[in-house]
C-alpha cells in the first residue's frame, strides 16, 4: 500500500531541488549542475505516477515497478540530505572562525574535493537507476497526467429507498432531521430554499439516515415534490441538472437530456420547480468550491417557500459552505443499538440465544466497530451462519485490515476518504499508524515528527512549521478522521477512531512498522518503526535504512545496550524518540547520526548525563530533556546545535549553559525546568 505515497516522495524531492537555499548549498559544494540533470528525470517520473497509482491494484508488475522506484527516491532523498548536513557543518566552521582548530578537531572535517567528487558520482548512481527504472514506464501505457487530487476509486451511486426495519438506532436522528427541515427558515436575503446538511465519517450511515428521513410520512406531506440525487465525486453543473430531472415526475416529457445544453437545462429545471414546495436530497457531496454550489443553489431558488436541501457529506468544511455554518453531526450508534445490528447480520432471526459463547465475543467484536454501522454490517455478515467459537475469536482478535474486505464493506468505504486526500496528507497520515489506538496526541512542541520527515507540504509565505501542522489537522479532522479534537489556541489534541487507526495501518503496512510480540519480523522495505514492548529488543534485527524509532507506548522505554548499539548504525535516521528509556547515558556513536532531526528522551528518569558528541547533530530540529530527573550533565558546545528550533530542557546541573543557549538562532520554542 506504502506505494501511494510515492507521488508525495516526487513532489517533496522537487520541491527541495529548485528551492532557492538548496540552489545555493549545492552551488557550495559544486554539485549544482548534477543536480539539476536529476530533478529533470524527476520531472518526468512524476508526470506519470497519478496514472501509475490509479493501475496499481490492478496490475501486478506496475506495483513492482512503482516499489523500485520508490527505493530509488529514498535513496536521492538521503543524498539530498547528505548534501543539506555538509553545508550545514561548513556553516558551523565558518560561523565559529575564531576557534576553528577546535571546531575541525571536533568534526574531523572531510576534504571538500574528495567530497564534491564522491556526491557527484552517487548523483550519476541514482540518475542512472532512475533512467533505467524511467525507460519501463512505457510498458505500462502510462499517461501524463498533470493534476494532483484526483479520484483513484468511483464509489457506487445510492437511492432512496430503505427499509425502516433495516434502520436501527437512528429514530433520535431522524425526528431531529426532520425537525430541521420542517422548521421555519432563516434564510435572509429573500431566499426561498435553505439547506440541512448530514455530516460525519464514512460508514457511519449518512446515506441511510437521509433514505429513513427521505420516506418518513410526515416528510411526505410537507414536501409534495421529493428527489434524490447522489452526488458522490464529479459536482457538474449539467450532470446534477440532469440527475434532478431525472429523478422528478415531469421529466419523461423532456425527451433525451443527454442532448440538451446547460441553457436549455436550467430552462427546464426551473420550470420543473417553480412555485413548488421541495425536498431535494444531494448525497455524498465532495465540492468544496462555492462557486459551484452557489451557481446551482441560485437555480433552485424558485422553488416554494419552505422548500430544503438535504446534504450528506464526510467533510465538516462542505456541510458548513452548503448549509451556512451550522450541519448535523452524526455520531456513532450506542453500545445496544450496536450489538443489535451485529447480531441481525451474524444470525438468522432468533438464532443468538441458541449460542451464548458467541454472543459473549460478539459483544467484544461490537466494540472492536466503534459505533460505525457499516464495520457492524461488515463483520456480522462475515460471521454468518458460522458456529464455530474459532472462527468467531479471529474476526475478534484480528485488525480489521486483516479480515476479507468486499468493496462495499468499512476499509474500502474510509479507504475512499483517504484516497482523495492530497499526496502529502497521505504520508502525513499514514505516520498514525505507528502509535497504539486511543493514544490521545498533542500537536504542542512539535512532539509528533511530521516536520523531521519531511511530511508537511510547502510552505506559504509566513507560515510556520506549526501553522502547517495545524492545516493538516484540520483537514483531517474535516473528513471525521480525527476525533475528540480540542483547539487549545497553542496546540490540538485529538484521538483517532479506532477503525480509521486501522485504516492508517491498512495504508502504511511495509513501510511503517508497529513492532510487538504478534508482529515483530522486520522487512529491508520498513523505514519507520515503532516498538510496543522491550523484550524483544535484543532479538530484532533493525534494517540500516530505517528513518524512524519510537516508543510511544507511556512506560514503556528501552533498555538494550545491543539495541543501543544497533539505533547507531542506522546512518540515515530523522527521529529517535527515546521516551522512558532505562538509560543512564547514550552512546558517544549517537554522534555520527548526522541525519537525526528529532530526539526526545522525554521521562527517561534514570538518564544522568549526556555524550558531548551530541552537538555534532547539525540537523537537529527538535531535542526534549523533559522529565529527565537525575539528569545532571548537559552536552558542551550545544551552541553547535544550528538547526535546533525546538528545545526543552528539565536538568540539575547548576552551571546552565546560557552563552551555549543564546547561539541557537534558529530556536522558537524553550522550555527549562530544574529537576528536583
Amino acid at each position: 500500500m506504502a506505494e501511494s505515497f510515492i507521488f508525495s516522495i516526487a513532489e517533496s524531492l522537487i520541491g527541495k531541488l529548485v528551492s532557492q537555499a538548496f540552489e545555493r548549498a549545492s552551488r557550495v559544494l559544486g554539485v549544482y549542475k548534477d543536480l539539476l540533470d536529476l530533478k529533470d528525470t524527476l520531472l518526468i517520473l512524476k508526470a506519470v505516477l497519478v496514472d501509475a497509482e490509479q493501475k496499481l491494484e490492478q496490475n501486478h508488475q506496475l506495483r513492482e515497478w512503482l516499489k523500485q522506484l520508490k527505493c530509488v527516491f529514498y535513496d536521492a532523498e538521503d543524498l539530498i540530505d547528505e548534501v543539506e548536513c555538509e553545508v550545514a557543518r561548513r556553516d558551523l566552521i565558518k560561523k565559529h572562525g575564531s576557534t576553528k582548530r577546535k571546531v575541525c578537531r571536533f568534526f574531523s572535517s572531510s576534504n571538500p574535493v574528495a567530497f564534491r567528487c564522491r556526491i557527484a558520482y552517487q548523483i550519476k548512481e541514482i540518475k542512472d537507476k532512475l533512467d533505467k527504472v524511467a525507460a519501463d514506464r512505457n510498458k505500462f501505457g502510462l499517461e501524463v497526467i498533470t493534476f494532483e487530487r484526483r479520484v483513484v476509486s468511483k464509489r457506487e451511486m445510492t437511492h432512496s429507498y430503505v427499509s425502516g426495519s433495516d434502520v436501527i438506532g437512528r429514530d433520535d436522528d431522524k425526528k431531529n432531521i426532520i425537525d430541521l427541515l420542517l422548521k421555519k427558515s432563516n434564510e435572509v436575503g429573500g431566499k426561498s430554499v435553505s439547506v440541512v446538511s448530514i455530516v460525519g465519517l464514512g460508514g457511519l450511515g449518512k446515506t441511510t439516515l437521509a433514505k429513513y428521513v427521505f420516506n418518513d410520512k410526515t416528510i411526505g406531506d410537507a414536501f409534495p415534490l421529493k428527489i434524490w440525487v447522489c452526488v458522490s465525486n464529479e459536482f457538474d453543473l449539467k450532470q446534477i441538472m440532469i440527475k434532478i430531472l431525472s429523478s422528478a415526475p415531469t421529466s419523461t416529457s423532456l425527451g433525451k437530456l443527454e442532448d440538451l445544453g446547460v441553457e436549455q437545462l436550467q430552462k427546464h429545471l426551473r420550470d420543473v420547480l417553480a412555485d413548488k414546495k421541495f425536498l431535494l436530497v444531494m448525497d455524498d457531496v465532495w465540492n468544496k468550491d462555492c462557486v459551484k454550489w452557489e451557481e446551482l443553489r441560485n437555480l433552485l431558488q424558485v422553488g416554494a417557500q419552505g422548500s430544503k436541501v438535504l446534504v450528506t457529506t464526510r467533510n465538516r468544511l462542505i456541510g458548513s459552505m452548503m448549509s451556512n455554518g451550522s450541519f448535523y453531526s452524526l455520531d456513532g450508534l450506542s453500545h445496544q443499538d450496536s450489538l443489535s445490528l451485529f447480531l441481525k447480520w451474524a444470525f438468522r432471526q432468533g438464532d443468538e440465544k441458541k449460542h451464548p459463547p458467541l454472543m459473549e465475543i460478539g459483544a467484544d467484536i461490537v466494540r472492536k466497530c466503534g459505533g460505525l454501522p457499516l464495520a457492524l454490517r461488515t463483520l456480522g455478515s462475515s460471521l454468518f451462519l458460522k458456529f464455530e467459537v474459532k472462527e468467531w475469536e479471529f474476526v475478534r482478535d484480528s485488525e480489521i485490515w486483516n479480515l476479507e474486505q468486499k468493496e462495499s464493506d468499512v476499509l474500502p468505504a474510509l479507504k475512499f476518504s483517504y484516497d482523495q486526500l492530497p499526496s502529502y496528507l497521505k504520508r502525513f497520515f499514514a505516520l498514525f499508524s505507528l502509535y497504539p489506538k486511543d493514544y490521545l496526541f498533542d500537536s504542542s512542541f512539535g512532539s509528533l515528527p511530521w516536520e523531521a520527515l519531511g511530511l508537511l507540504p510547502q510552505s506559504n509565505t509566513g507560515q510556520t512549521v506549526d501553522d502547517l501542522i495545524k492545516e493538516c489537522l484540520y483537514e483531517l479532522q474535516s473528513i471525521s478522521f480525527l476525533e475528540n479534537f480540542v483547539d487549545t489556541g497553542t496546540s490540538l489534541g485529538f484521538k483517532l477512531h479506532d477503525l480509521v487507526h486501522d485504516l492508517a495501518i491498512y495504508v502504511a503496512k511495509d513501510e511503517f512498522q508497529c513492532v510487538n510480540s504478534r508482529n515483530y519480523r522486520i522487512s529491508e522495505s520498513v523505514r519507520h518503526l515503532s516498538f510496543m514492548e522491550t523484550e524483544l529488543l535484543d532479538q530484532i534485527s533493525i534494517p540500516t535504512g530505517v528513518r524512524t524509532i519510537l516508543f510511544p507506548e507511556e512506560g514503556v522505554g528501552a533498555d538494550s545496550e545491543s539495541f543501543m548499539s544497533a539505533i547507531s548504525k542506522c546512518k540515515y535516521l530523522r527521529v529517535l524518540d527515546l521516551s522512558d528509556s532505562k538509560y543512564e547515558s547514550l552512546p558517544h556513536a549517537i554522534g555520527k547520526l548526522k541525519h537525526l532531526r528529532f530526539l526526545s528522551l522525554l521521562g527517561s528518569k534514570y538518564l544522568k548525563k549526556l555524550p558531548n558528541s551530541l552537538s555534532e547533530l547539525q540537523s537537529l530540529q527538535t531535542l526534549i530533556f523533559d522529565g529527565c530527573v537525575k539528569l545532571q550533565i548537559l552536552p558542551k558546545r550545544l551552541g553547535n546545535l544550528i538547526n535546533l528550533r525546538r528545545l526543552i530542557i528539565a536538568t540539575k546541573q547548576s552551571d546552565f549553559p546560557e552563552k551555549e543557549i543564546s547561539k541557537l538562532t534558529s530556536l522558537e520554542v524553550l522550555g527549562v525546568s530544574c529537576a528536583p
